[in-house]
């Protein structure tokens, strides 16, 4: 196998040290390496478009650090990170620049990168979700033994407490508190030191410095009770904050997790090996993404194409329902091409090779997803831009109060400064939204729908228009008789019992139907032949005589001008010629009705895209209560379609189950996937309603709508919350064991409103 090809020399001048470089960026830099990760940029030959997962991520001005530590590397051209699920998309020039460059510049800036296809197997997230369960239960455990040392000093009575048992508590409460500060808030001071260290200001700045006041006043206060920092101590307060932000903290990782591997799911598609056939008919085995155009494949029954071409041997019926929505298996001769990550049902056939990887349909598919979801809405760039100044003022804040009391005393003047520090501290703003969805996401699974991203319960309050897919979403994966049509002296029945029996013999979606609506008669066949694409033959003994039949396509039985635009239909003859014609629909999902009738009440204008025929998506439109529909609509098609509504004013959420919905499923303001979807579409859903039931449409949506009601309840009484304890604070009439209750408090009431979301309204 010929070695794989470096990436051309970077100047000198350009290229950033290597000193400190591992040998896994380095080998990144082998083309073979980055193409794993990477596609062609869209319209460009000389640029790619790159995709790596960045850990250490975690607060919202991490987009715009990270964004900045990269662009300005040697030939990258555009970097968008996406903080939600932690990946960054860089275009850059493979002449000008090398991806170990970007893996330095990340791990100069305090975070680490790696390739997306990475993200799954990376043993390091899931060491790093125990972890951070281990400093929140510790800091829980800490705090409720702190608070119970800390319940005498504020309740005791002058003289009621002697001084050895007051330092008794304070000592016994130091101790508790150390494991707190040493293990549990580790990720504060971690994080804060590397913004610090880089010249910037994150989330967990203030709270770093909060927390090291309030335990080394307290600390003070401890060793020395007649020195100059008093005799009070705030550990209750560090405890009790500490936990309260472990709490969103882990909140954030779970979700965070539950998005990564999600280009995994989708590259799994694919095979990883395939038959390919030399020039002198020998075969070898050899890796997909080894496959060139012009090399000739071998694929039998079960397989799935790994690359676009056409069919040189043989004949079958694939599968391309994940990739177009067509909602019927297609029969496939010499000649005709196949597509990537369709599935070849029936028959053995060798296959050309025309386009591998991202020049494929698959790998298109793939592109649009990746680009789709990395898009950052407007509001979350200005969120970003706003969050280091925010903090700033906070900061300057609690020194301005601590200057202006300091003629107090120390003691006195850092008690305000760290009670600033905390009322300031968006604690219950934080858990006003996370609250109120965690408690509506609990009510929705325990009615079977998985709650993927707790955010877009939030989002989807807004949504005025629902798009469904049809294959697979509105309709299941079998067809049902409609009609039957026989000729004269034929009954309908007597015809069904004929061409049941050959029906049975068969596995093709058709003949199932027929199978599944035909008489128990008790007939027969034998000598069945199975014609791929076209029908099957056979002869049924039947009142006493043989009878040759066939059943299949118009052509297969010889019956001509008999097909009806948009309609499946499956023919019988015999000897004699035509004996009846049945025509076939697909089967409604059951709770279909309901489920358009339930949006309706809502308020909400419901459409059908698909990629069936135009007719066919028509009339199951009608029958299914929706107004609008379309057919014939490709990924691309569907993508711009939800795109358009947007750009018009519109909130989408997009109700799919297909690869082919992937893109849009990505750019769709609010995803919902049903329990059967491919993990494609399920990796790029809000939600996964299981069992298929579509009435959980609208109760995603009406839930969604109280949520966004409870959450708005909360951050109204969070801001009411700071707009009185801050000036207090300030003002010196708050101590920091007030402050840390008071946040508590707030924090609590958030909870309990955010409970009544705990059960669904009918």
């Amino acid at each position: 196998m010929q070695a794989a090809a470096l990436l051309p020399p970077v100047p000198v001048a350009a290229a950033p040290a290597r000193a400190g470089a591992g040998a896994a960026a380095c080998a990144l830099d082998e083309r073979a390496e980055w193409e794993s990760f990477s596609r062609p940029a869209k319209g460009r030959d000389d640029a790619w478009e790159s995709y790596l997962a960045v850990e250490g991520m975690y607060c919202p001005g991490c987009s715009l650090t990270i964004e900045q530590a990269l662009m300005p590397l040697p030939g990258v051209e555009d970097v968008q990170v996406n903080g939600a699920t932690a990946t960054a998309r860089i275009v850059w020039a493979p002449a000008q620049g090398r991806p170990s460059q970007w893996l330095e510049a990340l791990q100069r800036a305090g975070y680490r990168g790696l390739p997306a296809s990475d993200q799954l197997a990376a043993v390091p997230r899931r060491q790093a979700r125990r972890m951070m369960l281990w400093r929140w239960l510790v800091a829980g455990f800490c705090m409720m033994q702190v608070m119970m040392y800390a319940v005498p000093a504020y309740v005791a009575a002058p003289g009621e407490m002697t001084p050895d048992v007051a330092a008794l508590l304070r000592w016994a409460a130091w101790l508790l508190t150390l494991p707190v500060l040493l293990f549990s808030c580790r990720p504060f001071f971690a994080s804060a030191w590397r913004d610090v260290r880089h010249g910037r200001i994150g989330m967990d700045v203030p709270v770093a410095i909060g927390i090291a006041i309030a335990f080394g006043a307290s600390t003070a206060a401890t060793f020395d009770p007649g020195g100059p920092m008093g005799g009070e101590v705030w550990y209750d307060s560090v405890t009790m904050f500490v936990f309260f932000l472990l709490s969103g903290r882990l909140l954030e990782q779970r979700l965070r997790d539950r998005t990564a591997g999600a280009l995994e799911a989708l590259a799994r598609r694919l095979p990883e090996t395939v038959e390919r056939l030399a020039a002198d008919g020998s075969t070898e085995r050899i890796a997909v993404r080894r496959l060139q155009a012009g090399d000739r494949i071998r694929l039998r029954a079960g397989e799935v194409f790994p690359a676009d071409g056409r069919i040189l041997e043989g004949e079958t019926q694939v599968d391309e329902a994940l990739l177009t929505g067509e909602s019927t298996p297609l029969p496939r001769h010499v000649g005709q091409p196949v597509i990537a990550g369709s599935a070849n049902l029936s028959g053995t056939v060798v296959v050309l090779v025309e386009r591998t990887g991202a020049a494929t349909r698959y790998g298109q598919i793939v592109a649009l997803m990746e680009r789709a979801s990395v898009e950052k809405p407007a509001i979350a760039r200005l969120a970003d831009r706003f969050a280091s100044p925010f903090l700033v003022a906070v900061l300057f804040g609690a020194a301005a109060a601590a200057w202006w009391w300091w003629p107090q005393g120390p003691g006195h003047a850092l008690g305000v400064a760290v009670a600033v520090l905390i009322v300031t501290c968006p604690c219950a703003l934080s858990l006003a939204t996370p609250a109120a969805t965690l408690a509506a996401a609990g009510a929705l699974a325990r009615r079977g729908i998985l709650v993927q991203r707790l955010e877009a319960l939030e989002s989807g309050a807004s949504i005025d228009t629902v798009v469904f897919d049809k294959t697979g979403t509105l309709t299941i994966d079998r067809m049902s008789l409609r009609a039957v049509r026989t000729r004269d002296g034929v009954t309908g029945q007597e015809a069904l019992a004929l061409a049941g029996a050959l029906a049975r013999q068969s596995l093709h979606p058709a003949s199932r139907a027929l199978a599944a609506a035909a008489p128990d008669s008790g007939l027969q066949a034998h000598a069945v032949q199975e014609h791929g694409g076209r029908g099957v033959a056979g002869r049924v003994d039947a009142g006493g005589a043989s009878r040759c039949l066939r059943l299949g396509s118009a052509a297969f039985c010889g019956v001509a001008g008999s097909e009806q635009a948009g309609l499946a239909q499956v023919h019988l003859a015999d000897e004699a010629g035509w004996l009846a014609s049945f025509e076939l629909e697909e089967t409604l999902r059951s709770g279909a009705l309901a489920a358009v009738a339930s949006l309706q009440r809502l308020g909400l204008q419901a459409e059908v895209l698909s990629g069936d025929r135009s007719a066919a998506v028509q009339r199951l439109a009608q029958r299914a209560g929706l107004q609008q529909a379309r057919g014939g609509q490709g990924p691309q098609d569907k993508l711009d379609r939800v795109a358009g509504l947007q750009a018009a004013g519109r909130r989408v959420a997009m109700v799919g189950d297909g690869m082919n919905d992937g893109p849009v499923l990505a750019r769709a303001d609010l995803s919902i996937a049903l329990g059967e979807a491919v993990p494609v579409a399920q990796a790029r859903s809000d939600f996964i309603i299981q069992g298929g039931q579509l009435e959980g449409v609208a109760a995603i949506l009406q839930q969604a709508r109280r949520t966004r009601a409870v959450v708005r309840q909360n951050l109204c009484w969070a801001a009411l919350y700071n707009a009185v304890s801050v000036p207090l604070a300030i003002a010196g009439q708050m101590p920091p064991w007030l402050a840390g209750l008071g946040m508590a408090a707030s924090s609590l009431f958030v909870v309990l409103n955010a409970a009544r979301l705990a059960r669904l309204r009918t």
